[in-house]
């Protein structure tokens, strides 16, 4: 619920806000596809209860007569999480809406990721993400209004990258989960942070409607934001280009046609939904007595008393012992080489890991999936067998939070040379959970955004979640002069993932955390110059999204990407973190999971597998896999840098596109 009133559903929202007869539904159905029978079981039970196929509702309606374009999440299918098929629907509806050159208007009520398909479905932001940016790139409106609840990867994409953004009065609107954030470091989070008026008041949001507003707003932004108004009527839209197709006069079509009635006391949760559980546990809104729009002559006087009335500072966490060994320099020293100014490697950080509450795919290759190292022109490599061999995850995670595991300092020390650092966001933000350097890496070069493990606590466990330097939003802000600078000189780009997860804090919710992802994925997906990932040790949550969609992917062997912690996902859907390493076999985190479903291009093997090595030969065989590491990313980015840049475009997104999809 939001305020005193019971959540509206996305057909009621739809049915509130559109013309009475001009809804039109875009759907196609949808067929239930998972092997995994508890899996199977919530799906149907969704469906029933929803009368809706999935958890997203798409189509077009006439607002004032203007046609408009409409996406919207069903909070009570699987707490509107976002698997392959609700993210591909989303993609083909704003793929038509750029088409028939329609204003979007997005309506997400959502916990995020879909737990119970894992990896594949947490891509799925990427290209929500770039089709969103897709959009907006053709000089079309894009409106959001974030309903109660919206958190995880669905407002760290396409719920925080609109050109004007609403939200429902008392709505929990928040990046991190809260149930997650006290099952990972038992304490609370700092209550009236996550709620609508005080992401206004933090200018976060641009307004606070009701949904029965919702209508008059949209109607007049969409006034300026598609100029002539006096054609609309006749469906003409910006440009002059004459809207494709007539808008019928019919209700709701197909699948979504039923079932829309909620009371005020939710769903029980004795029905199934894991993901739905926690998102509702967690959804903790207050009520507005006066909605501050933020449209009347003098603003809001309740957002300043939202300001106000937030309580204490974040809390920290934790997080993992030691850097990594000093001075690895496996290659041949030459001038430069080795330059990097370092810190100590001691500072303290702030929490790291971060929860994509509620939802979360985790259908998933198989728990034993795998593969073999490839070349730079192919994927998989020789002998590769998707979905086999390879160490199990719980090995890779633990191998992946080792304090004396080399990081993306170590590699600068051993694969590059002519490294100049670059110091916070140039606008007078600094995060030590990023690094930025122009460099040669491996003769080539580039420049280099790396999740940098060297600051820790001494005293911190290295295994375990919030292990390493968490990224808050200036480091993601940072993040993007790098990708600035490479576009506007024409470098490749270098991407080095290694993060045990965004900051969870209050001061990481209000400076706009979920919004500095988003903005990162759209940048990363449509920057010009080459880019190249490596994913290096922990990919964990929005953290590692933000900078993986690269024209190619390496994995380290014991890399690893998961929509959060694992520990979070046994959080949500088992309410313990004691399943953790069982989850991520299921959800497909491993390298070799990796490589199979083609979100990572090539692994390269670390050596030293014997767990029984001595230090010695631990460090040595560390010392030879940095060195490999520079020579194939040098390799690699001379490439992409050689690929004509349509072509190299063109594939980045198709990469993108389909997975998730039958390949």
């Amino acid at each position: 619920m939001t305020g005193t009133n019971p959540r509206t559903s996305a057909l009621q929202l739809i049915e509130t806000v559109v013309d009475p007869g001009s809804w039109l539904c875009w759907d196609e159905p949808v067929d239930i596809t998972t092997d995994d029978p508890d899996y199977r079981a919530d799906l149907e039970r969704a469906r029933e209860r929803t009368g809706l196929d999935e958890s997203v509702i798409t189509g077009e309606g006439r607002i004032e007569g203007r046609r408009v374009a409409i996406v919207a999440c069903e909070f009570r299918f699987l707490a509107g999480s976002i698997g392959v098929a609700s993210g591909e629907r989303l993609v083909r509806a704003v793929e038509r809406a750029t088409a028939e050159r329609l204003p979007l208007l997005a309506a997400p009520a959502s916990g995020g990721t879909r737990m119970q398909e894992g990896t594949v479905a947490f891509l799925q932001m990427v290209k929500v993400a770039a089709a969103i940016t897709d959009h907006k790139a053709a000089g079309l409106p894009y409106l959001v209004h974030l309903r109660h609840p919206t958190t995880g990867g669905v407002l760290a994409s396409w719920g925080s990258l609109g050109h004007v953004t609403a939200a429902e009065p008392g709505a929990l609107i928040g990046f991190l989960g809260p149930r997650v954030h006290e099952a990972l470091y038992g304490e609370e989070f700092p209550p009236g942070v996550q709620v609508a008026e005080n992401l206004m008041a933090h200018g976060l949001v641009d307004a606070v409607l009701p949904p029965e507003r919702l209508s008059e707003v949209a109607a007049r932004v969409l006034r300026v934001l598609c100029g002539d108004a006096a054609a609309v009527a006749n469906g003409a839209v910006p440009g002059g280009a004459v809207a494709a197709g007539a808008v019928p006069a019919a209700g709701p079509s197909g699948p979504a046609a039923g079932g829309e009635q909620e009371t005020a006391a939710g769903r029980p949760a004795e029905e199934g939904d894991q993901a739905g559980r926690a998102a509702e546990s967690e959804a903790t809104p207050v009520a507005s007595p006066g909605v501050a729009d933020g449209y009347g002559p003098y603003g809001s006087d309740a957002a300043a008393a939202a300001r106000a009335g937030a309580e204490g500072p974040g809390p920290t966490a934790a997080v993992g012992a030691g850097g990594g060994p000093e001075g690895r320099g496996a290659a041949p020293a030459s001038a430069g080489r080795g330059e990097l100014p370092m810190a100590s490697g001691r500072g303290a950080g702030a929490g790291g890991g971060e929860g994509d509450r509620g939802g979360a795919d985790m259908a998933a290759a198989a728990a034993d999936g795998g593969g073999e190292a490839g070349t730079a022109g192919d994927r998989g490599g020789a002998g590769a067998a998707p979905g086999r061999g390879g160490p199990g995850a719980e090995e890779s995670i633990r191998r992946s939070r080792r304090g004396d595991r080399p990081g993306v300092r170590d590699l600068l020390r051993a694969a590059a040379e002519d490294v100049s650092p670059l110091s916070g966001t140039g606008a007078g933000e600094h995060d030590p959970g990023l690094l930025l350097a122009l460099a040669r890496v491996g003769g080539t070069p580039c420049v280099v955004l790396g999740h940098d493990r060297a600051a820790r606590h001494e005293d911190a466990a290295a295994d375990g979640p919030g292990g390493g330097q968490p990224l808050g939003p200036a480091g993601l802000r940072t993040a993007r002069r790098g990708m600035r600078i490479a576009a506007e000189l024409g470098l490749p780009l270098l991407t080095v993932v290694d993060t045990a997860g965004a900051a969870l804090s209050r001061e990481a919710e209000e400076g706009g955390l979920a919004g500095e992802i988003a903005r990162c994925l759209a940048d990363m997906v449509t920057l010009p110059a080459p880019t190249l990932c490596l994913l290096l040790g922990q990919g964990a949550g929005g953290a590692a999204l933000a900078l993986l969609p690269a024209d190619r992917v390496l994995a380290a062997r014991h890399a690893w990407l998961s929509p959060l912690p694992p520990e979070g996902a046994s959080a949500i859907l088992y309410r313990t973190t004691e399943r953790a390493y069982e989850i991520a076999g299921r959800q497909g985190v491993r390298s070799a999971d990796l490589l199979a479903h083609g979100i990572v291009d090539r692994i390269v093997e670390e050596g030293a597998e014997d767990a029984g090595a001595g230090a010695g030969a631990e460090r040595a065989a560390y010392d030879s896999f940095l060195a490999r590491l520079g020579d194939t990313l040098g390799a690699e980015l001379a490439a992409l840098r050689a690929q004509d840049q349509g072509e190299r475009l063109a594939a980045r997104r198709a990469r993108h596109r389909r997975i998730g999809l039958p390949r």
